[in-house]
């Protein structure tokens, strides 16, 4: 069997960082979303190493012009599957293709589902509306306290969100109750994730505590990426919300974050640590904390930051590794919507052994990455003459880059 090109992949989405509406991008409310685009028209960037990889080749970004030799290779993915959430993009990106969107409930759950959750959990509840979340605890928080009913908020992605203060409701019995809610939730109203979401601090002062967040996300459909890794037993370390995405399936290791900066030392930690496999990371924080709160500034300095680390991050990678940079969706903060938006994710590759300035074009699905890491792991080598596909979804890059 031949020599793999590459011993480790790593596989860093930056979460809800869209390059450009997608075609059917009206049909969903998002005409004129273009999250990296239109941050660049509102806000200088300054993105020297991500250009270097080849960021401004993709498409014309204000500010960011075309390297004449990038190092790394480029492009961009649609998403086939309907809907623009957390779970649709990143099961594309393990090679599944939805056949129709999850629910999403813009008036709220109906009465009937929060009737049936407060009987099985023994308590009444407070909200059942569209939220952020940090502005649904500074309204709803003292009552919580008063009355210790849990706070039930969804948004404009495929979630139902349960909010309650630890000293209130400690963390075992929150999961109790999220565990009620992803059983309840199933048929029409399957939901794609519950979230639990504890909260600290007192009135005026509250703070989510995103290290005990869980997610409760539906089983993926057997056959993705990491199921198919772990049966060829290729290591795969999870970094972020990766882990609940994927219910733990195919996974290792996993390591929390708590935001950008946490998980951008796990991934430089396990440059060191992790010798073989797919390290997959999510770096959450343009989503959750600036997409989803049209915090323009946030978001430009989020990804500034995410910059200024590459160089570190690349100084450490080994002659046989390749780091793939790609996103989920979209969630243009210069819009009036909160919402995520239905657009093209950014695909920038790059490894010593990687070919560098390859144009890897508009790609039509993000399940290509996915079929690309199969390819890597399990062929040993390049895929031609090419064969049948690992995953169900996606068109492999790897003879592009080798």
């Amino acid at each position: 069997m031949p020599e793999p090109a590459f011993r480790r992949v790593f596989l860093v989405v930056l979460d809800s960082l869209g390059i450009g509406e997608l075609p059917d991008a009206a049909r969903y409310g998002d005409a004129g979303s273009d999250t990296l685009g239109n941050l660049a028209r509102r806000r200088p960037l300054r993105l020297p190493h991500l250009a270097r990889l080849g960021l401004g080749n993709i498409r014309p970004l204000q500010g960011i012009p075309p390297e004449p030799a990038p190092v790394g290779s480029y492009g961009c993915c649609g998403l086939v599957s309907p809907g623009k959430d957390t779970t649709t993009g990143h099961w594309e990106l393990a090679g599944i293709h939805l056949s129709k969107p999850f629910p999403t409930y813009p008036d709220g759950f109906p009465p009937e589902i929060i009737r049936e959750f407060e009987r099985r959990i023994g308590r009444r509840t407070l909200g059942n509306v569209p939220a952020s979340g940090t502005e649904i605890i500074e309204r709803l928080g003292a009552e919580h306290l008063r009355t210790g009913r849990p706070i039930v908020y969804t948004s404009a992605d495929s979630v139902f969100q349960v909010a309650a203060h630890e000293d209130v409701i400690p963390l075992p019995e929150l999961y109790r109750i999220c565990e009620i809610a992803r059983e309840l939730l199933r048929g029409e109203h399957e939901v794609g994730r519950v979230i639990a979401r504890p909260f600290l601090g007192r009135p005026g002062a509250f703070v989510r505590d995103q290290q005990n967040r869980h997610d409760y996300a539906v089983a993926p459909p057997q056959g993705m990426l990491l199921d198919k890794l772990a049966a060829a037993g290729v290591p795969v370390l999870a970094i972020g919300k990766i882990y609940d995405i994927y219910l733990g399936r195919g996974i290792s290791e996993q390591r929390k974050t708590r935001n950008n900066e946490d998980g951008m030392a796990e991934i430089t930690r396990a440059s060191g640590e992790w010798n073989e496999g797919l390290v997959f990371a999510n770096l959450v924080d343009f989503d959750s904390l600036y997409g989803h709160r049209n915090d323009v500034e946030g978001f430009a300095r989020a990804l500034e930051a995410v910059d200024a680390w590459l160089p570190d991050l690349l100084e450490r990678l080994r002659p046989e590794d390749l780091l793939i940079l790609t996103a989920d969706h979209g969630n243009d903060p210069t819009t009036p919507s909160t919402d995520h938006s239905r657009e093209y994710v950014p695909l920038l590759v790059y490894g010593a052994r990687a070919r560098r300035g390859v144009n890897l074009g508009t790609r039509r699905s993000l399940a290509d990455v996915g079929q690309t890491v199969a390819d890597i792991f399990l062929r040993h080598g390049r895929s031609s003459p090419a064969p049948a596909p690992i995953l169900e979804k996606g068109t492999s890059f790897l003879d592009e880059i080798v």
